[in-house]
């Protein structure tokens, strides 16, 4: 039997799904800890986004952070904070996740903000709205396009990237692939196989779910922009 039969094998079979530490019990390990990664993620970038884009300063700043977050590799990330105080397990699992997933909601944080229509903002400063309010009633319904993008691109990130939980004790779909591995090719190369299609699964799907979720909450207009916006970039890097 090849691997790509044994991964249908295995697939199949229900007790992989329903057994202790099964299909079911590591997907319910892998959505818990990425969606607590996801809102950690916005507790921190969101506030800072929304708040350096009102300002109109920090650009920089956005940038730097974006890159540099980007630039920490999660691997290395999981194998460090296991090490601190947070320990082995879901909390630095969590941490480390949540780092990966600042990049995309803090940039779209900050340019939906940046990017809000200017005379909408000059008209609620001259009905003698302050800068808070501002950011609460114009800016900030104007953004909501931008931060479903950005949750979007995180939660798919981390859901795919949490498969790496499972180096550190984690949990998580990663598991199965983990489990696999240690048996020899022949006997696991059907359930690493099994393992991998799952993970890639899930983030197809959450992709899928929150495209729909991304087009709801974007007003018809905007999306005419955008679309525009997206052509012109797609010219400019095809003419490059």
């Amino acid at each position: 039997m090849n691997p790509v039969q044994a991964a249908v094998t295995w697939l199949n079979d229900p007790l992989n799904w329903t057994n202790p530490g099964g299909v079911l019990d590591r997907l319910g390990e892998h959505l818990s800890m990425s969606a607590l990664a996801v809102l950690l993620g916005c507790l921190v970038a969101w506030p800072v986004g929304l708040w350096l884009g009102h300002s109109g300063r920090g650009g920089g700043l956005v940038l730097l952070v974006s890159n540099v977050t980007l630039a920490i590799p999660t691997l290395a990330l999981l194998t460090i904070l296991p090490l601190t105080f947070l320990g082995f397990g879901r909390a630095s699992v969590v941490v480390a996740l949540a780092v990966f997933a600042v990049p995309p909601l803090l940039a779209n944080a900050y340019t939906g903000v940046r990017q809000a229509d200017a005379e909408a903002r000059d008209a609620a400063r001259g009905m003698g709205l302050s800068g808070g309010q501002v950011l609460r009633r114009v800016e900030l319904p104007l953004a909501v396009p931008y931060l479903a993008a950005g949750f979007r691109t995180a939660s798919v990130q981390v859901v795919a990237t949490a498969a790496l939980a499972s180096f550190v004790n984690g949990g998580g779909l990663g598991q199965i692939i983990r489990a696999g591995f240690g048996l020899d090719i022949a006997a696991g190369g059907g359930q690493i196989i099994a393992g991998g299609l799952l993970v890639a699964g899930l983030a197809m799907l959450v992709e899928a779910v929150l495209a729909v979720v991304e087009r709801m909450v974007t007003p018809r207009p905007l999306r005419r922009v955008r679309r525009r916006a997206n052509r012109r970039a797609e010219a400019a890097t095809a003419g490059g």
